[in-house]
């Protein structure tokens, strides 16, 4: 079993450079099986998660290979239908359905597993549904497997989302791509990854406009080209980093980003007493010598406080002065990592979807396990954070959604090694 173990009570400084975004990229390399041709992605982040999208590509009869560790080539003009070891490997990441919206675009038809990944909460695929049954495509969910086929061929489509919807969103953009006619999608995300992935698809020859409002349009074209294209940074990795200065004192330089995607986690920083100064394509996070102070957060679809940044801005209440409320806004079961918390010291008290946390002054190390992506990384600030050893156990969530941490944390005063235990 392989586990982090953070000797705690270093203040972070100097600098750390971004990646680029889990959440595009995981939709972005689906995509690519609508293009006929070769797309050279850069920026690619080095995740778990990517790893596993394009071995399930290469699965499908794609070519795949790095041109350095942070820019792939992707040929998907020769690809078939899904083999056993594809269904596998699409069963262990959530954002395996979006081969769905990308396979129904391009043939019409699609098969692909029901998405696995984070257990945090009920992930409902219905308005993936209805925005493909709109645009003429019936489907069967069926043996563990979601089943779609437009015998006919795809065609436009008025389609209006009863909830907000990332995956959704991004999902039925795919299989809209190529559809004949106009779509317009009403009541969508607007997450800076749509924006991207909406970049990504115009690159390559598509026809959309308004991603990152609530309406998109799409006029289908009648195929794609290949071409060259760079992910955006990743505002999730970007605020992680930004609350582990934070929470464990220091002066951080944070690079690569996009500070206009970072505003609604560095207001809610600012509220904590915690200095932020934006520059160009950078953020400067310090907390030198001030207590963190008390403050309420909710999260909510883009632009609101993201879901993905809930668990670590939950630490840094944990050591703020006074009591916080914390009100999950998008998944019904995101609170689980607060009892590894509370090993740790911290006095939370959860209901349902809310949860109550009185600031206390230190938190001690502990041995915790990281219940899913964003709350291992919270687990690791509470370790940096703390007075003693901490032990993380399940570090495979994590590597999930962060390239090189220990190595990005130790080259700004972190102690932390990676050991098999």
């Amino acid at each position: 079993m392989e586990k982090f173990v953070i000797k705690g009570g270093n203040p972070l400084s100097g600098e750390i450079s971004i990646g680029g975004a889990k959440n595009a990229a995981i939709a972005i390399i689906p995509a690519a099986v609508l293009v006929k041709g070769v797309c050279r992605l850069e920026n690619m982040p080095r995740i778990s998660d990517v790893k596993i999208q394009l071995e399930i590509l290469e699965e499908l009869g794609a070519k795949v290979s790095y041109v350095d560790e942070t820019t792939v080539d992707i040929d998907c003009t020769d690809i078939h239908e899904a083999t056993e070891s594809a269904y596998e490997l699409m069963r262990g990441i959530r954002a395996s359905y979006y081969l769905l919206g990308s396979l129904l675009g391009r043939y019409g038809k699609a098969s692909v597993s029901m998405p696995g990944g984070c257990d945090f909460g009920i992930r409902p695929i219905d308005q993936h549904i209805k925005g493909f049954e709109a645009l003429g495509a019936h489907i069967e969910v069926r043996n563990g497997k979601i089943e779609a086929d437009a015998m006919s061929g795809l065609h436009s489509a008025n389609i209006y989302f009863d909830t907000v919807s990332v995956g959704a969103t991004m999902n039925v953009m795919l299989a809209a791509a190529m559809a004949k006619g106009t779509t317009v999608m009403e009541n969508v995300a607007k997450e800076p990854h749509i924006v991207d992935l909406a970049n990504f698809l115009n690159s390559m020859g598509a026809s959309i406009s308004g991603a990152g409002t609530d309406v998109i349009k799409i006029k289908g074209v009648e195929s794609l080209h290949g071409g060259v294209y760079s992910i955006i940074p990743d505002q999730i990795e970007a605020g992680t980093y930004m609350a582990a200065v934070a929470a464990t004192g220091g002066s951080l330089l944070i690079k690569n980003v996009i500070p206009r995607h970072l505003e609604c986690i560095t207001n809610k920083l600012v509220d904590m007493n915690v200095d932020v100064e934006e520059l160009d394509d950078a953020v400067r996070v310090t907390r030198i010598n001030k207590q963190l102070t008390k403050t309420n957060i909710k999260t909510l679809p883009y632009p609101g406080f993201p879901t993905d940044m809930q668990p670590q801005l939950a630490v840094v209440l944990c050591l703020a002065e006074g009591t916080s409320i914390v009100t999950e806004g998008i998944w019904d079961d995101r609170f689980r990592y607060m009892d590894e918390l509370k090993k740790m010291g911290a006095i939370t008290q959860v209901d349902g979807k809310v949860a109550i946390i009185e600031g206390v002054r230190r938190l001690n190390g502990a041995c915790v396990k990281a219940r899913d992506l964003r709350a291992g990384a919270a687990m690791v600030i509470a370790g940096m954070a703390a007075d003693g050893i901490t032990e993380v156990e399940d570090i495979q969530f994590i590597e999930r959604g962060y390239e090189d941490i220990v190595q990005k944390l130790k080259a700004v005063g972190a102690d932390i090694c990676r050991i098999c235990d």
